[in-house]
């Protein structure tokens, strides 16, 4: 079974309790990256911003991304520090993903809402302060480990229903191995990157935006 990340475990249980068990209601755990804030946009704009471009060929990072001057791949160990001072500076890059604010809301007042974030934890207070500015003060997770151990521990043993949504397909597939009966969406703010997605796992709801989304969790969450 994969771990889940000692500073993951750690961050929820530090959660008031009746943020960490409502029981009695079911659980929405959120991406944010190109699911809540435009992540891919933004982050091309900043590689050109330090002369550098993203080759969208393959739906991955590393590896893709070349040197605007001479064309020569970016080696791995700067791309993490190009994708660091990305995360630092987040708050003059992002933007909210339309309709997902309003969305969240209403299923908020009936279901217990969680963020969950692949990031570095460095960078946890300045997405927080980012998010409770736009209109998102949900409690906020960060990981750098796979995600389905965080919403396993998330749900307790209740049994109450889950849905997830992510853009990353491996994201959803690890929710898929620790919560077998979770509800998977997939939502990408970009439906333009669709064609270089690997597979998603089996019965993954594809939303192609906010007001799909919404209506999808609502339904499988009973709302």
């Amino acid at each position: 079974m994969t771990t889940l990340d000692p500073e993951t475990l750690r961050q929820i249980e530090a959660l008031v309790p009746d943020e960490r068990f409502a029981r009695e209601r079911p659980l929405l755990v959120l991406d944010v990256d190109d699911v809540l804030l435009h992540f891919v946009g933004p982050l091309l704009r900043y590689f050109e911003r330090n002369g550098c471009t993203l080759r969208l060929e393959t739906f991955r990072l590393f590896g893709n991304v070349f040197e605007i001057e001479t064309g020569v791949a970016v080696e791995n160990a700067r791309v993490t520090a190009l994708l660091d001072g990305f995360f630092h500076l987040q708050t003059d890059w992002q933007t909210p993903v339309e309709g997902a604010a309003q969305a969240v809301a209403k299923i908020a007042g009936k279901a217990e809402v969680v963020l969950l974030t692949a990031m570095p934890h460095r960078h946890r207070d300045t997405r927080r302060t980012f998010l409770d500015r736009i209109g998102l003060s949900y409690p906020l997770l960060t990981t750098q480990m796979a995600k389905g151990p965080a919403i396993r521990h998330l749900r307790g043993q209740s049994g109450r229903a889950v849905a997830f949504v992510d853009d990353m397909p491996h994201n959803l597939a690890s929710a898929r191995v620790s919560v077998t009966d979770s509800h998977l969406f997939h939502l990408i703010a970009d439906n333009s990157l669709r064609p270089l997605l690997p597979e998603l796992p089996q019965d993954t709801a594809i939303a192609m935006d906010w007001r799909e989304a919404g209506d999808g969790i609502a339904s499988a969450l009973r709302l």
